[in-house]
């Protein structure tokens, strides 16, 4: 030892400039001195450890990283001295180590592992000269035949390039990056914990398990954090179904608000509550602290890659804003032989350790005295008694487990490789010196054994770790000891157990896009993000299909209330309760009577003058019409079937007709007697009773073929009329049971009656010269004025609610009450007075047999040259001469 602390001077200078191409002005321009741990052995691991975090600018150093650093440095320490008192593991073979500080920083670990690759660089000395001229002289670099570490993945990427070149296997404790599982870049490259794309794919699976589908993600500049996040996105492209919101990276050298920035970012996606973090401690910590800052306690739901692990430092005075924070390890466990060896340590019997001195005053809170180095007032002095986990927080770093893993993973190649290179030899033998870095790659690759914590240890192609880990939650509520609980394991499969939440909630806050649609709403999804969409209620008679469509239900159908499927349209029909249906009834009804009463009246006094003066033949046939019309009303509210829609065809017309055509053949009877009567004493032909009758049944039978045609042409039947009540509420909405008749074959059905209507009274007003006592063209005339005003007040209301919902009530109503008010008319007007005469007046209802014709026509005489001489200023003897048929229509009419 002290020859080389010797050689330092002179030599420091010239081995940095010939190997390194470093100069000492750099070193100082860094403001420190390479410091290395050196542990003779037969051979020697190199082990590179961040001793020290990242220095501000200009400075590659900083404070000293008691777990991190120191708790992983001597955990390799300890392997190497159970390996060395190991009988069975590379006997009488001795591992010697030179351990260098990385400081948390690429660029310098680089630098650093410059070192172990001393004793493989070809180096001419030949004009190499002291200053007293003299050649000098260069002990042979420490051959490095492996190399345990790094610990960031930034790291071991920086120093895996240079490791590659000349063939010296590296094993990592920590490093996951994806990256690294690249064999055509990184092919010495192996470690014992499992790649970020193990973790990354229990990452979505926690995600998915939880029930989230937008999510963002948060992302340390630097390989560790970036290449965590392309291995999350990509795993959560290919699994489908899980979109994100925010892809952020936080910068290596953050600007003065630049967290904030970070969390307004965050918030443009709201909804998108579940965070994805792949970031260093420093970086995790300032998310939590931008977050309170910005009062959003809870909001955020944080899920960890091991960075954060079950640390306490990044959460530490942000314990409210981290609660429900779900993070991740490697499956690890605590190693009882290391907190025995590590809290035995000492000023005294550590001294190896050339940075536990440091560890020592961090750890203790005090100042050990140097010589030429002031005392620091401001903390007590050391006394170098103090007691590790007695007198200081002590807790097992996460990765000590791994460290230990990784240096007997390299012992075990090794003696993997002295059995079969060096059998039966004691030490090492000519072809294990030097160790060929290439084949100590296969010997790696293929060991195979269970680790300090009983896991097995072992290497896929790629020189990755089997996946294994634990699950983490922090919970603050509803524990009495509130900390990180382990709530689940993945390994290639996710097991969850219970969590818990913000104020111990048991339900997984949602981070979704959109909520789900309510029964009966489509999705409506918005371009380029699949976990986003609008809902759409299905509107007016649709119904939802599936997630995405709508689609209308038959016609004969209607939606469900919550729209997920249709029901049959309720079937519906004039009901006799109706009180569309009662006013009708009740006015036929009364129709009904009042004509039954008439034809019995007219039957039991068919042989007085006054029935015979009204014609009998076609007073029976007139009022078997009214009779036929006021039936309808009943056939009209019925029950639709095949026989009720027969005689509704039958009978809607045929009552009119009959009715229209009695009277106009009585109308045109008296016209053509008066008419007839201005030219001659030849009376009209066809004026007797059956003349009429056969005119009558003439007229009828053109309504009757014309009804029986249409049997023909089309049978009749019922139909469901769906579109008649079809509002644009399908609530509403009802099939209405009705016959096959349109509004249009309706008007062609009672058309025929509506021209003999017109017909009988235009000859009416034709016929209102007559005189007041002569047969019954007046009460003809005003019944046919009367009957026309019913209808045309008919046609608007009939044809003005074609629209309406009630359609079928409305017009079923108007046509019924118009077919009775008309039918009231013709009987009130020509029959009801005849009838009360008859029942209460007889004595006027005698026939006064000694009148003679003579005398009737004097008195029809006397009215009509009244008139004349009111209107012309005629004689009696002119008026006669007017009418000559007066004494004959007289006769006629009165021997009826």
């Amino acid at each position: 030892i002290g020859r080389k602390v010797s050689w330092i001077g002179c030599q420091t200078e010239l081995l940095w400039m010939l190997f390194l191409g470093l100069s000492p002005e750099s070193w100082a321009q860094q403001g420190t001195q390479p410091h290395s741990i050196k542990i003779e052995g037969d051979i020697t691991l190199g082990g590179l450890f961040p001793v020290h975090s990242r220095g501000p600018a200009g400075v590659p150093c900083g404070e000293i990283k008691r777990e991190k650093g120191i708790h992983r440095m001597e955990a390799m320490l300890y392997a190497l001295d159970q390996i060395n008192s190991d009988p069975d593991l590379l006997p009488n073979i001795t591992l010697g180590a030179m351990v260098l500080d990385t400081c948390s920083r690429d660029t310098y670990a680089l630098e650093q592992s410059l070192t172990f690759v001393q004793a493989l660089i070809q180096k001419d000395n030949s004009d190499v000269r002291c200053s007293n001229n003299e050649p000098p002289i260069i002990p042979k670099p420490e051959r490095v035949v492996g190399v345990i570490g790094a610990s960031g993945s930034s790291v071991s990427i920086m120093v895996a390039n240079v490791l590659r070149l000349f063939a010296i296997p590296q094993i990592s404790y920590a490093s996951t990056a994806p990256e690294l599982s690249d064999k055509s870049r990184y092919e010495f490259f192996s470690r014992v914990v499992p790649p970020d794309s193990y973790q990354a794919q229990a990452m979505v699976d926690i995600v998915k398990a939880m029930g989230w589908n937008y999510v963002s993600t948060l992302a340390s500049e630097g390989n560790y954090g970036e290449s965590g996040v392309d291995a999350f996105l990509q795993i959560s492209r290919e699994a489908g179904g899980l979109c994100i919101g925010q892809s952020i990276k936080i910068p290596r050298e953050p600007k003065p608000g630049g967290f904030d920035k970070i969390i307004k970012r965050l918030m443009e996606t709201s909804n998108a509550r579940g965070v994805i973090i792949f970031a260093n401690e420093d970086d995790i910590r300032r998310v939590l602290e931008a977050a309170k800052r910005a009062n959003l306690t809870g909001h955020f739901l944080f899920v960890g890659s091991d960075s954060w692990g079950a640390k306490s430092s990044p959460i530490l005075d942000q314990e409210d804003v981290a609660e429900g924070a779900v993070t991740i390890l490697p499956k690890r466990a605590s190693i009882d032989g290391f907190d025995n060896y590590f809290t035995s340590r000492s000023l005294k019997n550590n001294r190896r350790n050339i940075w536990f001195a440091e560890y020592w005053e961090d750890d203790f809170k005090c100042k050990l005295t140097r010589p030429g180095i002031k005392y620091d007032l401001g903390r007590r002095k050391c006394t170098g008694e103090e007691k590790i986990a007695q007198e200081s927080q002590y807790e097992q770093e996460g990765k000590v487990q791994f460290v230990i893993d990784a240096v007997y993973a390299m012992a075990h190649a090794l003696h993997s490789m002295h059995l079969d290179l060096c059998p039966g030899s004691m030490g090492i033998c000519e072809k294990m010196d030097p160790v060929e870095g290439s084949q100590l790659l296969h010997y790696i690759r293929s060991v195979n054994f269970n680790g300090s914590a009983g896991t097995g240890v072992m290497f896929n192609e790629n020189g990755d770790a089997p996946g294994r880990y634990d699950i983490f939650q922090f919970q603050l509520s509803n524990t009495t000891n509130p900390g990180y609980r382990c709530i689940g394991q993945w390994t290639n499969n996710l097991r969850l157990n219970e969590m818990q939440w913000s104020g111990g909630d048991r339900a997984v806050p949602d981070s979704v896009c959109s909520f789900p649609c309510e029964l009966g709403e489509r999705k409506k999804m918005v371009k380029g993000v699949p976990c986003c969409w609008h809902c759409e209620l299905c509107d007016g008679y649709q119904y939802q299909l599936d997630e995405l469509n709508c689609d209308m239900c038959p016609f004969d159908m209607r939606p469900m209330p919550n729209r997920t499927g249709c029901r049959s349209t309720p079937i519906i029909k004039l009901e006799w309760s109706s009180p569309w249906a009662i006013i009708p009834v009740f006015l036929a009804v009364l129709g009904i009577l009042a004509t039954s009463g008439c034809i019995i009246t007219f039957i039991r006094f068919n042989d007085t003058p006054i029935v015979r003066a009204s014609g009998r033949e076609l007073s029976y046939v007139l009022l078997t019409g009214i009779f036929l019309i006021y039936l309808i009303t009943f056939l009209m509210i019925a029950e639709p079937s095949a026989p009720v829609c027969a005689f509704r065809r039958l009978l809607l017309g045929l009552g009119m007709c009959i009715t229209y055509s009695a009277m106009l053949t009585k109308t045109n009877r008296i016209y053509r007697i008066f008419e007839q009567g201005k030219k001659a004493v030849t009376p009209p032909p066809f004026i007797s009773p059956t003349s009429q009758l056969i005119i009558t049944f003439i007229l009828i039978g053109v309504q009757l073929l014309g009804i029986f045609i249409w049997f023909g042409v089309v049978p009749p039947h019922t139909i469901i009329d769906y579109e008649e009540q079809r509002p644009p509420n399908p609530e509403f909405a009802r099939g209405v049971l009705k016959c096959d008749m349109s509004d249009l074959a309706l008007v062609l059905c009672l058309s025929y009656s509506i021209v003999l209507m017109v017909t009988c009274t235009v000859y009416a007003i034709k016929s209102r010269g007559v005189p007041e006592t002569f047969n019954e063209a007046k009460p003809i005339g005003f019944t046919m004025y009367t009957t026309c005003i019913i209808w045309l007040a008919f046609v608007p209301i009939f044809f003005g609610t074609a629209q309406s919902t009630e359609k079928m009530f409305i017009q079923t109503t108007t046509l019924t009450v118009s077919m009775s008010l008309s039918a009231t008319v013709s009987l009130g007007m020509l029959y009801i007075p005849k009838v009360y005469v008859i029942i209460f007046q007889p004595e006027q209802n005698v026939q006064k047999r000694k009148r003679s014709s003579k005398a009737v026509a004097s008195t029809v005489t006397s009215q009509l040259s009244q008139k004349d001489d009111k209107q012309n200023g005629e004689s009696k003897s002119s008026a006669i001469r007017r009418y000559p048929l007066i004494p004959h229509l007289c006769y006629c009419m009165y021997s009826q």
